[in-house]
């Protein structure tokens, strides 16, 4: 690897196309690894699959991101208890020491009632794994913003094990990345590596295209003592062609590797 810190490429970095294809990308780019979204591409959920893209191409599975958005709600089960035991299991037998959660949606009541206790449980049963829980953010529709997870988009509020910052997330939150990083504390064990303008909506741009202080906060991870990994989670399906799509992964992973490598202000 040619820093401390992988950095890995989400495959939902390359949608439209399929999980086979960041494998290749990852590879030609000279990604660190590779995190999958589990998605309703049938390679996403199948481990052999998985471990075969991982062995051609040389590049590991480093994070799984359980299957959590709405147009994954049936995947593998209509269960989420069940949805992220199995990427557990994924993760597990893949050996990638993370496991990327959302937070419950409103509606999921019964899973959103026990959702610490139950995945302090899933946890004790995959000792070996981080699951880490990512801020979200509210939505905003027809001029009215409103919070679709349950107890809340922002998890340090209830407090967890182990986190995901987004920074696409803190832009549509309007939240301040640095200050979320500070709250999650040595509890933060993973980056999705995307910016925004603050515009009110997901936007997962390249790092450095928006508002966010990507740079900043990749440079301060060494001082906060972190051990995780950082995958680049960028939107390139408006990509004219396959060559402007690896255009940007290459920007993205350069971007990473450039502030990982730079030293802090407190180091300087």
């Amino acid at each position: 690897m040619t820093s401390r810190v992988p950095v890995l490429l989400s495959t939902s970095s390359v949608f439209p196309e399929r999980t086979a294809a960041a494998f290749q990308l990852a590879a030609a780019l000279g990604y660190d690894g590779i995190e999958v979204m589990v998605w309703t591409d049938a390679v996403s959920q199948d481990a052999g699959a998985l471990r075969g893209l991982a062995d051609h191409y040389g590049v590991p599975v480093l994070s799984v991101h359980a299957p959590c958005l709405l147009v994954t709600q049936r995947v593998w089960s209509p269960d989420p208890w069940e949805r992220l035991r199995r990427a557990a299991e994924l993760a597990d037998t893949l050996e990638a020491p993370t496991v990327v959660v959302h937070p419950p949606f409103t509606w999921q009541r019964d899973y959103a009632r026990t959702f610490a206790a139950g995945l302090d449980e899933v946890a004790g049963r995959f000792t070996g794994l981080r699951f880490a829980v990512e801020n979200m953010y509210p939505v905003r529709m027809a001029g009215r913003q409103f919070v679709p997870y349950a107890p809340g988009w922002d998890p340090t509020e209830t407090g967890y094990p182990s986190y995901t910052l987004d920074l696409s997330h803190c832009a549509a939150s309007h939240t301040d990345a640095l200050a979320m990083a500070d709250r999650m504390g040595p509890a933060l064990a993973h980056v999705h590596l995307g910016d925004g303008t603050g515009e009110g909506r997901d936007e997962h741009l390249v790092p450095g295209r928006g508002g966010q202080p990507c740079g900043e906060l990749l440079r301060s991870l060494a001082g906060r003592g972190f051990t995780g990994s950082v995958a680049v989670e960028v939107t390139t399906r408006g990509a004219k062609s396959r060559a402007v799509r690896e255009a940007d992964l290459r920007e993205s992973l350069e971007f990473a590797r450039a502030n990982l490598t730079a030293p802090s202000p407190v180091d300087a």
